[in-house]
């Protein structure tokens, strides 16, 4: 088992940017912001033989007992029940606060291993400006400087060592690549949150009756039936005319790297307020990026049946580019319809990487020409001569033949039909290549 540190302190005093340190990655979202992160943020480091798990949390208030703070307070307390040893952070600039006091008497309370470390300690001399920290009475006070990357090394070192772990075992350092990576996105307070909480059974995600809860993209691991997932939790993206504040185009760049780098991505559309211009843009840059894709109207248990049949048809309308897509009907929060949809992000991911011979793609062209010929343009008419895969991720079918720029879209969509239920990709776009061979004769006059 790896060994976890978890991060813990008042809002803005460098968790992230120390959590990015110690993970070697700019996995969490760092920015002059207090109170920027809110959910527990699972991150791997590795440093010299030794692997281990890093937590970031959100900033603590112990006596939170409302609003936002207090579900990022159960956050916070559940991952120092997680961890090995807490690494308590607190601000050398700033110095000490009332806050860091009611940190300290909740974490001595709990008698954990517990490092103090002063942060943004980079520009303050050794000895007195440190010394109130020992008000504490969790020890000996730690300097680094997380932004400039001083102490870190030694930090790890006075993390691991009292934990008196084995060397690690290479065989168990490679990454699984059956893993499918499930990205959840959608627009804000559509439930994404809520859903993964209900898919882990505890309140993994802070899921909060306001709007842009989530900012950061969450990683969080899960296995169901024998397959191992990666869900990731997203921030909701507004239409762009709408995002105001900094941090939050830092978490519109979050969510469209998430998109990018996942395998399936789930679009959550509310059925509440149906599909909306965002649910559009946001599925179509999922099909620009070539990912699969299986949609979900959440909070069906919400709506009447006129405003169900509503739903359907905007679904219909205005997603009729994701036609090849799956689609479930579902409540997050009372977990209906959820089974069947994992059958379906399983089934896109298969899709998603087919593999397809060339002799069968090849026959299937020749038979969608003889059952329907392209159409003539002028004096040419197209001739598709055979096909092989081009790639997986999304499936990719190169078409050799002559005249091929004369092809039409339509002729292409027969094409793609033909091929899709062949193969039964469904959940995943399917992109054709035409190449035309050149003339080897072209330009040459007689002689």
């Amino acid at each position: 088992m790896k060994p976890v540190l978890a991060l813990v302190g008042r809002p803005n005093v460098g968790k992230s940017t120390l959590f990015n340190r110690l993970t070697k990655s700019r996995d969490a979202i760092v920015a002059d912001f207090a109170g920027l992160t809110r959910d527990r943020h699972y991150g791997n480091g590795h440093q010299g033989k030794h692997d281990y798990i890093v937590i970031d949390t959100g900033g603590f208030e112990p006596d939170a007992t409302t609003g936002i703070y207090r579900e990022m307070a159960k956050q916070t307390r559940q991952a120092v029940a997680e961890a090995d040893v807490v690494i308590f952070v607190v601000d050398a600039r700033a110095g000490l606060s009332a806050q860091d006091h009611d940190i300290a008497t909740y974490l001595r309370r709990l008698g954990k291993p517990c490092l103090l470390v002063a942060n943004k300690a980079e520009a303050v001399r050794e000895g007195m400006p440190l010394v109130e920290f020992f008000e504490l009475g969790l020890g000996d006070v730690h300097p680094v400087s997380a932004a400039h990357g001083q102490g870190i090394r030694a930090l790890i070192e006075m993390a691991l060592t009292p934990l008196h772990l084995p060397e690690l075992d290479e065989s168990e350092a490679q990454p699984d690549a059956e893993t499918i990576k499930l990205a959840v996105a959608g627009r804000p307070n559509v439930g994404k949150s809520t859903l993964i909480n209900t898919w882990l059974g505890e309140e993994r995600l802070v899921a909060f009756d306001l709007p842009g809860t989530t900012r950061d993209a969450i990683s969080v691991p899960f296995e169901r039936d024998g397959q191992k997932f990666e869900l990731i939790d997203t921030a909701g993206l507004r239409r762009r005319g709408q995002v105001f504040e900094a941090i939050e185009k830092f978490s519109v760049v979050k969510t469209l790297q998430a998109i990018e780098s996942s395998n399936v991505v789930l679009l959550l559309i509310d059925a509440t307020q149906g599909v909306t211009d965002q649910d559009a843009h946001i599925a179509g840059y999922t099909l620009e990026n070539g990912r699969a894709v299986v949609v979900a109207v959440n909070k069906w248990d919400a709506v009447d049946d006129y405003q169900r049949e509503l739903v359907k048809r905007s679904i219909e309308t205005r997603l009729p580019f994701l036609k090849f897509a799956a689609m479930h009907l579902i409540s997050a929060q009372k977990r209906q319809g959820l089974g069947p949809l994992w059958a379906s992000i399983v089934q896109a991911h298969k899709a998603a990487n087919c593999k397809m011979s060339t002799p069968v793609l090849t026959r299937l062209l020749l038979e969608a020409v003889q059952f329907q010929s392209p159409k003539r343009s002028g004096m040419y008419r197209p001739k598709l001569r055979y096909a092989h895969q081009g790639g997986m991720n999304p499936p990719v079918i190169v078409i050799h033949g002559n005249s091929l720029e004369h092809v039409t879209d339509s002729y292409k969509r027969y094409l793609e039909g033909r091929f899709r239920k062949e193969f039964d990709l469904v959940g995943t776009p399917l992109r054709i290549e035409l190449k035309t061979s050149s003339n080897p004769y072209a330009g040459k006059g007689e002689t």
